[in-house]
């Protein structure tokens, strides 16, 4: 798990599109500061289908530089 700090842009020769998989979210309060939890869940073929594969963390100021990036990326949505 990993609350984002920052968002750096890389530069990559390789982009492929990912297998599409589920995503739960949740929200909470940890000392103040109002944190969302995303968890991403393995395919249906893995061993282990339905287990959390990855969680990330954003705060506040992670989640207005996500929503510039978003921005950036698909327009004014």
């Amino acid at each position: 798990m990993a609350l984002i700090a920052n968002f750096e842009p890389v530069v990559s020769e390789k982009n492929s599109l990912h297998r599409p998989v589920s995503c739960g979210f949740r929200s909470f309060d940890h000392a103040g500061n109002k944190i969302l939890q995303l968890d991403t869940y393995g395919t249906v073929d893995r061993q282990m289908p339905n287990k959390i594969s990855q969680s990330i963390q954003i705060d506040r100021k992670g989640a207005e530089a996500l929503i510039c990036l978003i921005r950036e990326t698909f327009g004014d949505i």
